[in-house]
């Protein structure tokens, strides 16, 4: 171990690390040191009794998405089970749109950003499988709230069946475009196959209460490949 010290991690501001140090590996000087002690809180604090309820509910929750997904999407790494609709998975749900990106052109990113129009942040994105959306509902969501989501997702599926069928362009449909800004919404031209109110209100209970995205279309390859940014300057954004 004592042969590791010189390599030990620096920081600017603290004075620490070892002569051959390579620099900082993160932004606090000793890194995410209150990691352990948050788990140890979390465990005493739930108990024996606490962990295992919530790990049952994560785990209902899991399977409840897969079940109702399961006719609308192929549900990946489930145990195969006959007995359970969407065969059976642990705490994480993935669902596989590899299939659909060959028939319509849609694929996970257009989902995933689609999902934005419904009011939800998406899941994990092509990981572990590219392609594929993981769903981790732990153990913290309500059944309304796992209902809301399965309802978008199969709201979603039928708009990737009316790319599919030729109703919408495969390059210009509301998956496509996604997420749509209420600024883009009342723009007095509209040239998309599609409708204002199809963009913004794809299912009823969102015009009760609707999550407006701030920013439409992001191009995720150029922002990876870019970290600068590349705004306007203030002093244009003040006139």
């Amino acid at each position: 171990v004592a042969d590791l010290v010189p390599f030990l991690p620096a920081h600017r501001t603290a004075g620490v690390g070892g002569e051959q140090s390579v620099g900082a590996v993160s932004a606090a000087p000793l890194g995410n040191a209150a990691v352990l002690p948050i788990s140890w809180m979390y465990c005493r604090m739930m108990g024996a009794d606490g962990l295992r309820a919530a790990t049952e509910v994560a785990i209902l929750s899991a399977n409840y998405i897969a079940a109702r997904l399961a006719d609308h999407y192929p549900v990946l790494y489930s145990g195969g089970d006959a007995a359970l609709k969407g065969g059976g998975v642990a705490h994480e749900c993935i669902i596989d749109i590899r299939p659909l990106a060959r028939t319509s052109g849609v694929g996970a990113e257009d989902v995933a950003k689609r999902l934005i129009d419904y009011g939800f942040h998406a899941p994990t994105l092509s990981f572990p499988v590219a392609g594929t959306l993981m769903i981790e509902p732990t153990e913290s969501e309500p059944l309304s709230e796992l209902d809301r989501f399965c309802d978008a997702m199969i709201a979603i599926r039928r708009e990737i069946a009316l790319v599919e069928n030729g109703t919408w362009p495969k390059d210009d449909n509301p998956l496509k475009n996604a997420p749509h800004t209420a600024a883009a919404l009342l723009k007095t031209d509209w040239p998309h196959a599609y409708s204002r109110e199809q963009a913004a209100f794809p299912v009823a209970g969102l015009r009760r209460q609707k999550y407006w995205s701030p920013v439409g279309r992001v191009d995720n390859v150029h922002g990876d490949r870019n970290l600068f940014c590349s705004c306007v300057p203030l002093t244009v954004e003040r006139e």
